[in-house]
């Protein structure tokens, strides 16, 4: 019997149940699915991550405090660093755009009978913005006169400036009270969202110097600051920019390369240790979509033993006809293959459409990994070959005299 009429065969004997065959497909059509979505969810979560740790700032590297070599507070040693560390690395570090530290405090922000509670104040300096990629939409940002001056202004966040003014341009002049210090508005952030876990739009700016005086020196001990961000002018002079600062800051705190007392760290290393965390995420719904495919492929094995059990006296009827017991097995293996065949396709179709679905609603981010379709699409055909090998062996093992007597 050739492929083409063995074919034909096995499709008619789908045929003859054809409820039976849909609800057989149903275990490969889940299970191929899921591993799209899976895959899909797994690449979204990654890309999620990758995008706001990269929407901290441009180029950024983070240079922090060994909390070994001394911390904080009146016991650290000379290697805690410090503000004047921020100067010096904008005065003697070339190919950065900035150069910034953050102080921050939960403080209540005041004006008239409007009070904002538990609104979080960052001391910061004036590169902030080159650093971060966050620019200013009303009145000006920080300046160095401000730091050197310690004066008594604030730049509002979006939400802070609206809550507080109703209107961005009209907060610009006022005047606030922040805990029990008040504040000239100098300016207002443009709107920049969540990143992470932090509101920016929720927060007020100082300078560093005044978080310094007035609201941290109790807790923090002087001018320490746990980490120094420096924005690279390009991704091509990072290796460069981290050299510079390295040797920079063991000249200033007497240190050695071997035990430099702070540690250097750039967004890609932070995405690079954080692979590896979804990597194992990423295992978990592979193994649990593998899971649905071997169910699915059970479900074809059951089926098919079933069928053979319900067709002996067809399959004996063939032998007896000529048919040799290579086509019974053929016959019997693209039936399976083609219960796992269709549900791989239908699999597809909606493991595809789940994905965008799921991303459109905007309550889980998907991105579909191409390669996922054919690896599930291969999978399915697998599982078919797999578990439809042993009804399909059993069925070409029957005697033909024994099958044509069985009623």
């Amino acid at each position: 019997m050739n492929l083409r009429r063995t074919f034909r065969v096995a499709w008619e004997g789908l045929t003859l149940n054809k409820a039976r065959s849909v609800l057989t497909t149903l275990g490969v059509i889940i299970g191929v699915a899921a591993v799209i979505i899976m895959m899909s969810v797994s690449a979204g979560a990654e890309a999620e991550i990758a995008d706001q740790i990269n929407s901290l700032g441009p180029n950024l590297i983070m240079v922090m405090q060994s909390m070994s070599r001394g911390g904080f507070g009146p016991g650290a040693s000379q290697t805690s660093l410090s503000y004047d560390d921020i100067a010096a690395i904008a005065q003697g570090v070339t190919n950065i755009n900035g150069v910034s530290a953050e102080q921050s405090s939960t403080q209540n922000v005041k004006i008239g009978s409007t009070t904002l509670e538990d609104i979080s104040v960052v001391g910061t300096t004036s590169g902030f913005p080159e650093v971060r990629g966050y620019e200013v939409a009303v009145g000006r940002f920080l300046t160095d006169q401000d730091d050197a001056r310690s004066n008594k202004v604030v730049v509002l966040g979006s939400d802070v400036a609206q809550q507080l003014f109703g209107d961005e341009r009209s907060g610009v002049g006022q005047k606030v009270r922040i805990g029990s210090y008040e504040f000239s508005v100098v300016g207002v952030m443009d709107e920049k969202g969540v990143v992470g876990n932090t509101d920016y739009d929720a927060r007020v700016y100082i300078p560093l110097p005044v978080m310094f005086s007035k609201f941290t020196r109790a807790r923090f001990g002087g001018s320490m600051v746990q980490t120094i961000y420096v924005s690279a002018a390009s991704r091509e002079v990072m290796d460069s920019v981290m050299s510079q600062v390295t040797n920079l800051l063991i000249r200033r705190h007497n240190t050695t390369a071997e035990v430099p007392g702070f540690s250097l760290m750039t967004q890609d290393s932070i995405i690079t240790a954080q692979a590896s965390t979804t990597a194992t995420f990423r295992n978990l719904l592979a193994w649990v979509a593998a899971v649905s495919l071997v169910v699915g492929g059970i479900g074809i094995m059951n089926i098919m033993l079933v069928s053979v059990t319900e067709r002996t006296r067809e399959i004996g009827l063939r032998q007896a006809l000529g048919a040799r017991p290579r086509d019974v097995r053929r016959q019997f293996l693209l039936e399976a293959l083609v219960l796992s065949l269709v549900g791989g396709l239908v699999g597809v179709l909606l493991g595809v459409g789940g994905s965008y679905v799921f991303n459109a609603l905007g309550t889980l981010r998907t991105d579909l990994v191409p390669a996922s379709i054919p690896l599930a699409f291969a999978a399915s055909a697998v599982v078919g070959v797999f578990f439809g090998y042993y009804p399909a062996t059993k069925a070409a093992q029957l005697d033909p005299i024994e099958a044509l007597r069985r009623e």
